[in-house]
């Protein structure tokens, strides 16, 4: 049966112009006026976090959207204080609703010594009293496991699809979905099999961290329109390397489809010089400037699949529904027309 109360968004500093556009998707989808709860989140002097909630919240589905980006810490410890405080104000339930998931790439023990900071990061949000997280595209399904609450993890290869079909209409025979390293052969896949379009691999063997000795194409890329796909872009490093390798191995064009574009210290000015024709990433983290002046990247918004989730969270009814296109298309309508 549908919740009594409505569902009620707030919103941390991280992505406030994704939270409007959220709560804007929801009023079109409710026919009603759906707005952020009124707060103020600010910093004393020393950088403490102070948060204070305007509106009384007792006994409301509240549903926090806050990705964990750049400063990570900064907007984790938001997230963190501003559950206690709808936790301290007797709100019925509290949904963490993570666009980003920070810290999700030290995911297990990789080296003796090192930590699990994907597992903390579950424990400090479940400890703060958050009851259910809503997230996009963890850089590892089992991230899932790491949490004993809820969670709900959407994934942006349908909407790419959907993206794709509009953007290469009538070439959609010459695409070829690569993935840029062994481990997120399963992510491309996904894709590939969504668009009906063959699958290659880039496979890098590096000699130390950061530093890549050599890329082999697994797959005949010749003469392909090639798109390669992955979950998250930081210094676009290895993703320009694996663009300028597939024109060399005979590709016509490249483009990337990004989940999480975190693009930091010399990523904007790397694509911006790539050999890559387009740069597509979600708005799961809130672009810079130089991020929208770059001719060559291009943001598809989330906005629509997010507030669809949170209607369907609120009103007990199936989230995985979103992973199918006959869903999806609906939610896009005007966005993309499908071929």
């Amino acid at each position: 049966m549908p919740a009594m109360t409505e569902p009620k968004l707030i919103s941390g500093n991280a992505n406030l112009s994704l939270a409007k556009s959220i709560a804007r998707r929801m009023s079109m989808h409710r026919g009603m006026s759906v707005n952020l709860v009124d707060a103020r989140i600010e910093r004393f002097n020393d950088q403490e976090i102070f948060v204070e909630v305007f509106e009384n919240v007792r006994g409301e589905d509240m549903y926090i959207i806050q990705p964990t980006s750049n400063p990570a810490n900064d907007n984790l410890m938001e997230l963190l204080i501003m559950c206690d405080a709808l936790r301290r104000s007797s709100a019925d339930r509290i949904t963490a609703v993570i666009p980003y998931f920070g810290y999700a790439r030290q995911d297990r023990r990789a080296k003796a010594r090192t930590p699990i900071t994907a597992k903390l990061v579950a424990n400090m949000i479940a400890e703060a009293g958050v009851d259910r997280v809503l997230t996009l595209d963890l850089h590892a399904a089992q991230i899932q496991g790491f949490f004993d609450i809820p969670v709900d993890n959407l994934y942006a290869s349908p909407v790419f699809a959907l993206d794709i079909e509009h953007h290469f209409k009538g070439q959609m025979d010459d695409i070829m979905v690569v993935s840029p390293d062994v481990g997120g052969v399963a992510r491309a896949r996904e894709l590939a099999k969504r668009i009906n379009a063959p699958l290659a691999i880039v496979d890098k063997r590096r000699e130390k961290a950061g530093e890549i000795a050599e890329m082999i194409v697994i797959g005949s890329v010749q003469g392909k329109k090639c798109i390669i796909v992955d979950d998250i872009c930081d210094t676009a490093g290895t993703l320009c390397k694996a663009a300028e390798v597939l024109i060399e191995n005979g590709a016509t064009e490249v483009h990337s489809y990004i989940t999480h574009g975190v693009l930091s210290g010399p990523a904007v000015e790397r694509v911006t010089k790539s050999v890559m024709k387009s740069l597509v990433i979600t708005d799961s983290i809130e672009a810079t400037d130089a991020v929208k002046a770059c001719p060559n990247i291009r943001i598809v918004p989330t906005a629509p699949i997010f507030a669809q989730a949170i209607l369907n969270i609120w009103n007990g009814t199936s989230v995985s529904s979103l992973f199918e296109t006959d869903t999806l298309v609906p939610i896009y309508e005007g966005m993309y027309q499908r071929p």
